[in-house]
């Protein structure tokens, strides 16, 4: 498996990621990501980075399925 197939799956689990985190945050005011990695803040940053670009990487996707 190359890196260009990988690329969408792992965009895909990122931005679930965020969108449950963003579910139980409006929910519960329980940030799961800080919840987490919260006693290393570089890593939470990266995770919400990385959650973001996944985001606009999937965006072209979205004409493909409307």
């Amino acid at each position: 498996m190359t890196i260009k197939t990988l690329l969408p799956t792992i965009s895909t689990i990122l931005v679930i990621i965020g969108a449950v985190n963003w579910g139980l945050v409006g929910l519960f005011h329980v940030n799961l990501v800080e919840t987490l990695l919260g006693s290393v803040p570089m890593l939470a940053k990266l995770v919400y980075i990385l959650v973001g670009l996944s985001g606009l990487y999937l965006i072209p996707t979205l004409k493909k399925t409307l």
